[in-house]
This record gives C-alpha cells, sequence and structure tokens, in this order.
C-alpha cells in the first residue's frame, strides 16, 4: 500500500520559480489516496471533542464534509465574499499580494460550541488565522485544525501556536 505523500504529485516552478506545488488533485482523483487521505485525518482527531465542522472554500469542504459525517456533526462553510445568501460575519486577511475577505452566516456557530477546521493546507497559516478569528468573533471555541498538508517552510504553524494543529503530511520545503 502506498504511503499518503505518495499520493500528493509535486510541480517544480509553480506558479513562479523556485517554488515546489504540491498538488492534491492527485489525491482526490486515486480512490484509494481520498479513502487514506480521509482515514488519516480522522484519526488524527479521533481523541478531540467537538461540536461544529468547519470548513473553507473549496477544499476544507471536501475534506471537512466527510469528517463532519463520520463524526455525526454539522458542516458549515466558510466562503469568499459574496458567496453566502444570509447575514454574514466577514474577516479580511493579507495575501502575499493584496488582501482576502472571508464570511461565515452570523448563526451558523453558536457561542460556547467547540470548533474543529479542517482544510487541505497550512502554508503561511494566513487563511487558517482569519478563519479562527472569524469563529472566535461568533463566540465559537477553535479546539483544533487539520489539514492534509502542512508546508512547514512556510511557518503557518508558528502563527497558530496557543492551536492544536494536526496535518496528515508534513512537507518540510516552501
Amino acid at each position: 500500500m502506498k504511503k499518503l505523500e505518495e499520493y500528493v504529485r509535486c510541480i517544480p516552478d509553480f506558479p513562479e520559480e523556485g517554488v515546489m506545488f504540491r498538488d492534491v488533485t492527485s489525491v482526490l482523483q486515486d480512490a484509494d489516496g481520498l479513502h487514506l487521505a480521509i482515514d488519516t485525518m480522522q484519526e488524527l482527531i479521533d481523541d478531540l471533542e467537538f461540536d461544529v465542522v468547519v470548513g473553507p472554500e473549496s477544499r476544507g469542504f471536501i475534506f471537512g464534509t466527510p469528517i463532519a459525517y463520520n463524526n455525526h456533526k454539522p458542516f458549515v462553510l466558510i466562503r469568499k465574499k459574496g458567496k453566502l445568501p444570509c447575514e454574514t460575519a466577514s474577516m479580511e486577511y493579507d495575501l502575499e499580494y493584496g488582501t482576502a475577505v472571508i464570511e461565515i452566516h452570523k448563526d451558523a456557530i453558536r457561542p460556547g460550541q467547540k470548533i474543529l477546521i479542517v482544510d487541505d493546507l497550512i502554508a503561511t497559516g494566513g487563511t487558517t488565522e482569519a478563519m479562527i478569528r472569524l469563529v472566535e468573533e461568533l463566540g465559537g471555541e477553535v479546539v483544533g485544525v487539520v489539514v492534509l498538508m502542512e508546508l512547514a517552510g512556510l511557518k503557518g504553524r508558528e502563527k497558530l501556536a496557543g492551536y492544536r494543529l494536526e496535518s496528515a503530511i508534513c512537507f518540510e520545503g516552501k
């Protein structure tokens, strides 16, 4: 049986020179890879107590929904600005070149609920940090973050000091 990291296709010099792009689509396109990814992420949080799973557009939806299903928990979407139909709370955060805004329905999380954030990747940690701030603004308590891949060289884990972060695969480079 292949190791999970063997399902990840690596593309050198994308999107720019010197970057080794870790492609999650190659995991998703292989039934065994997808199964192993979900099972591994699930195992990493088996001891965690949480009320709600939150995942960002779009790959957080892919990995978060089966984890929510496996644990019989609701799944809450975090989307790009302007994509949710009801009243939202929003958070702006920095990107490498500019800023972005994410939103969540204001009624999606109740004060005191324990939240698990699920995503495909943590790199610099900016998006994850924004999601945590958004959840906490609504009164939720982030008890953990689980991702498929961590790019350790970009030091996102440091930005999330004080939060439990689990990664199924950790790549040392960028």
